[in-house]
């Protein structure tokens, strides 16, 4: 009542404001200042930590046209390749091939010294001879039990020895001819007439080039869909207008826990012989027209190897979800399970939103 009947609220005509509540503060106590101060303070504090819903941006999940296509880099192999190299240590005394040359299984390639061969098995030879001989007269005795059983057997055991001593020799002789392990192309020559090669001696290279291998390595998102016979087309930085088609002929049994992918090898024909071993190749296979449920890339919350989405349903409550994802393209990701077309789910907001707590949409995408 004192505060009522002061003298500045009698005050006639435009009152100063900061005049008057000096006025009103010099009639209040000390302690009534204080108080309306904190009351005030309290006030504002309520007011603070009781927003409103977060605002957030949304976008629908929806189907949308995503052709399906595996894009990969791969290396071109031949069909077979080996290096050419002797079984024995020898001098050369023949070559009987041209670089470059295309040959057959079993054309004679190169020779080499064979005198110490030939002598080795015309010795066998003759030592089998001479036991297998015996070995008939002693059958024949043995009718007649001149010659015991056992003795029999010892020369029997000797023809034996004798035909192996027979077919080693052949076979030290036989490694002094090197010929072609299969149909191809040779390489280029890496020894001259006269030097002395052995095991370790590369001769040239054979390559079968009629087809080619390819290997490349694809995502393991793919995995479903590789299958043995599926179609592939290759396309070479030499051949810049001519596309290689083939077709998958293996994949391999393990996924590269690294890179997540599998290697895959195709084979294409190679009938004009443009390809050659060691080409780099781009490959395109698994061409299909499909539709996929996308949603915005950003809209994804990575946790371990776990992917998860917020959405929002028609009252602007949050839900937490998780998805299953699979392909990708610049700003959307395919959602294999977890979301419905139509379903929204926040793309920016997402760390001021709370699952079961209701949000303010800002705009929909």
């Amino acid at each position: 009542m004192a505060l009522l009947k002061s003298p500045c609220l009698q005050e006639k005509g435009p009152a100063v404001p900061a005049l008057f509540f000096r006025r009103m503060i010099a009639h209040m106590n000390a302690k009534t200042v204080i108080a309306a101060f904190f009351f005030a303070l309290s006030q504002a504090t309520t007011a603070w930590a009781q927003p409103g819903a977060p605002g957030v941006i949304v976008a629908e999940a929806t189907v949308q046209p995503f052709p399906l296509s595996a894009e990969a880099l791969g290396n071109a192999r031949a069909n077979e390749a080996v290096d050419i190299r002797p079984e024995i240590t020898a001098a050369v005394t023949a070559i009987l091939f041209e670089e470059g040359q295309t040959v057959a299984q079993g054309d004679v390639l190169l020779k080499l010294e064979n005198s110490e061969p030939l002598a080795d098995l015309a010795a066998a030879r003759a030592a089998l001879v001479d036991s297998q001989s015996q070995y008939r007269r002693s059958a024949e005795l043995f009718r007649t039990n001149v010659v015991s059983a056992s003795q029999l057997e010892q020369l029997e055991a000797r023809r034996d020895a004798d035909q192996a001593a027979v077919r080693a020799a052949e076979s030290r002789l036989a490694h002094t001819v090197i010929r072609a392990p299969f149909d191809g192309q040779l390489g280029l020559r890496r020894v001259s007439m006269g030097a002395i090669v052995s095991p370790s001696t590369v001769i040239t290279t054979l390559d079968d080039t009629s087809r080619i291998k390819l290997d490349f390595d694809v995502p393991e998102v793919f995995l479903a869909r590789l299958e043995r016979g599926l179609a592939v087309t290759a396309r070479s930085a030499a051949w810049p207008d001519h596309e290689f088609t083939g077709q998958v002929v293996s994949i391999n049994t393990r996924v590269d826990p690294v890179s997540r992918t599998v290697t895959v090898r195709a084979l294409l024909p190679n009938d004009h012989a443009r390809l050659r071993p060691g080409m780099f190749l781009t490959v395109s296979l698994l061409k299909e027209d499909v539709v996929s449920l996308l949603i915005p890339e950003e809209a994804l919350i990575p946790e371990r190897s776990k992917q998860f989405v917020f959405t929002v349903d028609d009252e602007g409550v949050v839900e937490r979800r998780e998805v299953i994802t699979g392909r990708r393209r610049p700003g959307q990701v395919e959602v294999l399970e977890g979301l419905n077309p139509g379903e929204r789910v926040i793309t920016e907001g997402t760390q001021k939103a709370r699952p079961g707590q209701p949000v303010s949409i800002i705009e929909q995408r």
